[in-house]
């Protein structure tokens, strides 16, 4: 085993392999940028060593800088994590001529799986299915477009060297391809520095399943199947493992299938094959076939971990450090059911936009494994991936497991940024989702239901007034009327209440809906006479309201961001920080609304924007290559003579 070694990532799988380094006595060294350097992951390591500036290319990608690294703390191995360098066979093998260990695969198994079309064929050849398609040399768009029509629509255009949903675009009808391919290709060049895309057939409705391998380099095995269906945007939301209808001729099949392929590029640590699965008929031996091979630990590689009771962190270390494998395929059972929800900074009804900002509050509850790099008070950066934190959950069926999810999702705590939290918690209660009904399209058919919110608890919006009046401290309650005004106005971002003290612990509020009268009594709050479970907590950007229901009241908002064109204002501002790829106008063009006006880069996706009404473009405020902040403003409209 290693005495030492550097962790080449950050965030969340940064800390969860410090843990498993910590639990077998191993030292780490983490690598930080420039916007990293009051990270959790940095105060978790034995040592740490800065890499430059906060663009990933300036820090977390330069390989000779975390070589040197490496070197001059003495550390024997880089681990890679996972994004940034883990899929890089030439970092492999500058790490090897380094005379150093990478705890992965070798850089020969990387290049095999690199590149989606090669790896399709060489699976081909070791008798694993493929889905029909066009994985060939010739790009050129009337290549693509007849392979299209000969694999029939629905298509898939898709990168070869992507992953993560970049690249990708869904095709429907001929009309749309040459658009489509575009936007694929542009994407694709962005994200990988290579424009090439495959096209294959479409699975109408496709169930996403993949399978945990593990080997040494000689032989491998597998820890069971994934199911990753649950996506927006072809990025997973929430993972589950076993998947749901499962068989087990199907799970033999799958695992059998995946192993070929691990030992076909004879493969050395955790690796995970993914599958299309056709769900229109149920789980079938016949109905998988090969997407692609992701040469490193998964970010869902926590599910996998509670129902097996292996850490393969550990298996990782292990291997890498000359044992052999840690466990016959026999040997390795399910136990159980367990789910995995990720927890991101964006904002879902406006379509998933990722937001920065800082983390006022953040709270974990008990009872649920949780996986973070980031603790209240940071910053959410606009130069990496913005989850906040994995909730893991465990139980003995699938059933328990999915409301020990829902709750460990309520009890979770965060303010200080929009979060995807309400949405995680309204797909733990969908019927469908319950009873195991899943396919990838599953989030986009019932978006709008997912979305739907409530009205605003009235007895919340109350508590939440009691804590804009700072009368919700403990130490406070039963003498606030020697020093607080009896009537006022309480007043916050949207609206407004009248506040009355009536005596020690006791108040009234008024909205404009009618009257609440609020209580601290017994060690609880009641509102209009009943107890409401709810915590009261103040921070930078205002007061929450958690418990029963969730609810922020924000005095002075954080994350203020205009939209694009939003209202129909003249300004077409950036949503977020970014890159600006595209102007798609000149000053003088008639548009109509929804028309793109440019196209925004940031967190690794494109991003349109489009007018929201007709007008003329009166000027262009941005280039292309301009590096934008939040709110700038990129184009101005003004109406049709």
């Amino acid at each position: 085993m290693f005495d030492k070694i550097l962790i080449a990532n950050r965030g969340e799988i940064a800390c969860r392999v410090m843990n498993t380094c910590r639990r077998l006595g191993v030292a780490t060294v983490a690598v930080f940028s420039d916007a990293d350097r009051e990270a959790r992951h940095v105060f978790m390591a034995d040592e740490a060593v800065g890499l430059g500036g906060a663009a990933p290319a300036e820090s977390y990608l330069r390989g000779d800088a975390i070589i040197s690294a490496a070197k001059a703390t003495g550390a024997q191995a880089i681990h890679p994590g996972y994004g940034f360098l883990s899929e890089n066979p030439d970092f492999v093998e500058a790490v090897e001529a380094a005379g150093l260990v990478f705890i992965g695969p070798s850089a020969r198994a990387i290049r095999a799986m690199g590149l989606k079309d090669a790896a399709k064929a060489l699976m081909e050849r070791a008798g694993v299915p493929v889905v029909p398609g066009y994985h060939g040399a010739d790009q050129s768009p009337d290549r693509l477009a007849g392979e299209a029509e000969r694999i029939g629509y629905p298509v898939l255009i898709k990168a070869v060297a992507g992953g993560g949903g970049k690249g990708m675009r869904l095709v429907e009808n001929p009309q749309r391809f040459l658009q489509a391919l575009e936007s694929a290709r542009s994407e694709a060049q962005g994200a990988f520095g290579n424009p090439d895309v495959l096209v294959e057939k479409y699975v109408v409705q496709p169930r996403h399943i993949e399978v945990q391998v593990f080997g040494d380099g000689r032989h491998a095995v597998h820890l069971f199947e994934r199911d990753c269906s649950l996506q927006r945007r072809h990025q997973k939301v929430i993972e589950e493992a076993p998947a749901p209808g499962m068989t087990a001729e199907m799970r033999s099949a799958m695992g059998e299938a995946a192993v070929r392929a691990a030992e076909a590029i004879g493969y050395s640590g955790a690796g995970t094959v993914e599958f299309i699965v056709d769900g229109s008929r149920g789980l079938r031996p016949d109905g998988f076939w090969f997407m692609e091979m992701n040469t490193r630990l998964q970010v869902e590689h926590p599910v996998t971990e509670a129902i097996t009771g292996v850490d393969l962190v550990e298996w990782q270390l292990r291997v890498a450090s000359g044992e052999s494998l840690p466990a016959r395929q026999e040997d390795i059972t399910i136990t159980g059911h367990a789910f995995e929800a990720r927890l991101y900074a964006e904002d879902v009804p406006a379509g998933f936009l990722p937001a920065t900002g800082t983390l006022a509050h953040l709270d974990f509850p008990d009872g649920a494994r949780i996986e973070t790099g980031v603790r209240a008070g940071d910053r959410i950066s606009p130069w990496y991936d913005p989850m906040i934190a994995k909730v893991i959950v465990h139980g003995p069926t699938r059933a328990i497991a999915l409301r020990s999810l829902e709750r460990a999702l309520r009890r979770t705590e965060v303010a200080g940024s929009v979060t995807n939290l309400d949405f995680l918690v309204a797909l733990t209660r969908h019927e469908g989702f319950g009873r195991g009904e899943v396919d990838t399209g599953l989030i986009a058919r019932d978006l709008q239901a997912l979305l739907t919110a409530s009205a605003p608890d009235g007895a919340a919006v109350a508590l939440g007034v009691i804590g804009l009046a700072g009368l919700h401290d403990p130490r406070l309650r039963g003498g606030i009327t020697l020093w607080q005004p009896l009537r006022r106005t309480i007043a916050w971002q949207g609206g407004s209440a009248v506040l009355e003290v009536l005596g020690p612990g006791e108040a009234r509020v008024t909205l404009e809906t009618g009257p609440h009268e609020v209580r601290w009594q017994g060690g609880r709050w009641w509102v209009d006479g009943r107890p409401y479970p709810a915590r009261i907590v103040e921070h930078d950007a205002g007061v929450s309201v958690f418990g029963a229901a969730t609810l922020h009241l924000v005095s002075q908002d954080p994350l203020e961001r205009a939209g694009s064109d939003a209202g129909g204002e003249a300004l077409t501002r950036a949503p977020m920080p970014g890159l600006l790829r595209a102007v798609d106008v000149v000053a003088g063009q008639s548009v109509q609304a929804g028309d793109r006006l440019a196209v925004l880069e940031a967190m690794k996706m494109e991003h349109s924007l489009t007018a929201s009404r007709d007008g003329v473009v009166a000027e262009v405020l941005a280039s292309p290559g301009d590096q934008v902040e939040a709110g700038a403003p990129l184009i101005r409209l003004e109406d049709v003579a």
